[in-house]
């Protein structure tokens, strides 16, 4: 096969296999599972084809779609070294997740629908990853959306599940608005979406480029990547199932727009960067702070995907560098670069290539962690509050040391993936802003105490409930994919391996060399020391929360601190939206259905009247004469 062709079976697999689901196997549930995990093997397959292949040039093709006036929409793909790093992440933890999936959701009636869900999932998500136009990425980011949409409300008869697939969908659609507003932008000044033809016409200089451009395409990743202030759908997402929340909410869909910002980094302007630095930072440290505080083992890892999330934007946002420290650029590359445009395109590329570093880490990691709380759950019985767990570290040994090997990862243990990615970025920070270097390294502070604190209280001491007590180890399907990538944890942040799939995208990671990497090095043992001694020595594996019992004031603030946008936006839905809509219901009322419909009724009155002296009435004419007569003495009388 040729490059061509196999990226073209690689995106119109699951496609397929949603269709064969859907059409023909949906009370076949065994079936469609085979089906739907057999072809995340293929695509899987396939992408390894085009990942490892020798030659390295990019893939392309096109097909003009539609054309309206002087616009032409397109579909065509670009396989870069940027786009088989994404592949790399969806395929292969796709996979992973698919076959965990097999297990997890076993006794569910309802499996069919489930596969279904993820094989049009894998579809939308590849179609964006191969993408070479904005407008192609638009239509697959909002398929994306759709089969999320689906795969949260699988459990539908629980409202709960129902009210986060709707808050998910519509959140969602506030920064797709934005984001499409970019897109036309970006046609209207450069009569093209096209990722090459961008490229070349910013790279000829000379092109300015308004900085609420790119914030309008950034509306896209704060949507999708749920950042602040749009973060509100990811933690009620989690009454999904747990594989859909590793693959979509921790590996793959949230992390789309992120991917979505390194397309377009050449697009940036550094005011532009800076807000994109400053939203990620904020999110970063936001999130943690929710995190110490939740009892779901599902809503402590999505706050910390919130979290990590806001690094890699904040990352992404970094590459303004070029802006006030052009020779940052040669610290972190070893080469001099004297044109400031040339500047400004490296520092942002190497901003992208940290965050894109920590996304691929992250997709490890944090699916490991969210398959092994999925284990914990089924071992447990359902049971989701860490505080009723506790001494499964016994009972479920390969779900613990797998467990724990993503706890040290995102923890920045030295020489696990997690603490090659984060100092890549709190290295970059440093070299470009003391103030958001010194809140993203309280942030793994953070980081580190409360994954110790779940882990802790979810494995170690004595079985805190009937479910605990009862929990077992899951089967084969469940624990093979965490020991797979309980490794990729490991082995994920070495450059060599790094390098190997993302190509000389690698080479732009920023990384410490001499007396800084000393420095990088004892500070990451620092963090890890300082935020996971604290939450084991504060913490006590029993039913109770110490930090409630200890310093309830605190405990509260975090508390209202996690509820406050869910708060502002039902206070402003109930108090600004609602009433606007009144407002509007009355206008409507009045002047856009009532003055017509007064207007037609008068009309209506006179057309009676008139009809009157046609149809040879002896009384209606007595009443016209009466009226005429009345009419001719006012007239004559002077009343009118």
């Amino acid at each position: 096969m040729t490059p061509v062709t196999t990226t073209l079976a690689l995106l119109l697999l699951p496609l397929a296999s949603a269709a064969v689901i859907a059409l023909f196997l949906r009370r076949r549930h065994n079936l469609a599972a085979a089906v739907s995990v057999l072809a995340a093997a293929g695509i899987a397959a396939l992408a390894a084809t085009l990942i490892f292949a020798t030659d390295r040039t990019p893939v392309t093709g096109s097909l003009e779609w539609l054309t309206l006036g002087p616009l032409t929409l397109k579909l065509g793909f670009l396989v870069d070294d940027l786009a088989k790093l994404m592949m790399a992440v969806v395929a292969f933890v796709g996979f992973l997740i698919h076959v965990f999936s097999v297990g997890y959701m076993h006794d569910d009636e309802a499996k069919a629908r489930f596969f279904g869900g993820l094989s049009i999932f894998m579809f939308s998500m590849l179609g964006i990853v191969v993408a070479d136009n904005l407008f192609m990425i638009f239509i697959f980011w909002e398929l994306v959306g759709f089969s999320s949409y689906l795969l949260i409300n699988h459990y539908n008869q629980k409202q709960a599940a129902s009210d986060a697939a709707k808050k998910a969908f519509i959140v969602n659609r506030i920064g797709d608005f934005g984001f499409l507003l970019g897109i036309l932008w970006c046609w209207w000044q450069f009569g093209t979406t096209n990722l090459t033809e961008l490229t070349a016409i910013m790279g000829k200089g000379g092109v300015v480029v308004a900085t609420a451009l790119p914030l309008l395409l950034f509306c896209g990743a704060v949507g999708k990547s749920a950042q602040f202030p749009l973060q509100v759908w990811l933690p009620d997402a989690m009454e999904g199932p747990t594989p859909v929340s590793a693959l979509i909410h921790a590996a793959t869909m949230v992390a789309a727009g992120i991917y979505m910002l390194c397309r377009i980094n050449v697009l940036m302007t550094a005011d532009a960067l800076w807000w994109i630095m400053v939203i990620g930072t904020a999110t970063a440290a936001y999130a943690a702070l929710c995190a110490v505080v939740q009892r779901d083992i599902k809503k402590v890892l999505a706050y910390s995907t919130l979290s990590q999330l806001g690094y890699m934007v904040a990352a992404f946002g970094l590459g303004s560098i070029a802006a006030q420290h052009p020779q940052v650029v040669k610290e972190i590359n070893g080469t001099v670069v004297d044109d400031i445009e040339t500047v400004f395109a490296v520092a942002a590329k190497t901003g992208a290539a940290a965050a894109m570093f920590h996304l691929t880490t992250h997709a490890f990691f944090k699916a490991l962690l969210f398959l092994g709380s999925g284990s914990v759950i089924a071992g447990c019985h359902h049971e989701q509050d860490i505080f009723k767990m506790g001494g499964l570290w016994k009972k479920m040994p390969v779900t613990f040391w797998t467990f724990t090997i993503g706890v040290a990862a995102i923890a920045g243990l030295p020489f696990l993936s997690g603490f090659f990615s984060k100092d890549a970025i709190l290295y970059l920070a440093f070299l470009n802003n003391k103030a958001v270097f010194g809140i993203l390294t309280a942030t793994a502070v953070l980081t580190s105490f409360y994954m110790v604190r779940m882990w802790k209280l979810t494995f170690f001491g004595e079985a805190r409930s009937h479910e605990a007590e009862h929990a077992h180890e899951t089967g084969l399907t469940m624990t093979l994919p965490l020991v797979v990538l309980a490794l990729l944890s490991v082995v994920g942040g070495y450059s060599g391996f790094f390098a190997k799939i993302a190509g000389s995208f690698a080479e732009l990671v920023p990384e410490a060399h001499g007396s800084a990497h000393t420095a990088m090095l004892l500070l990451s043992c620092g963090i890890l020391l300082l935020g996971a001694g604290v939450a084991w020595l504060f913490y006590k594996a029993d039913a109770t929360d110490t930090l409630a019992a200890r310093s309830p004031a605190a405990f509260g603030l975090l508390g209202r601190l996690q509820l406050a946008p869910d708060r502002f936006y039902g206070w402003y839905v109930a108090k600004v939206q609602q009433r606007f809509a009144m407002v509007l219901n009355f206008l409507d009322t009045i002047f856009v259905a009532g003055l017509p419909r007064l207007g037609a009724e008068i009309v209506s009155w006179f057309g009676a009247g008139a009809r009157l002296l046609h149809v040879g009435s002896l009384h209606g004419y007595v009443y016209w004469f009466l009226f005429g007569a009345a009419l001719c003495w006012a007239i004559a009388t002077g009343l009118l």
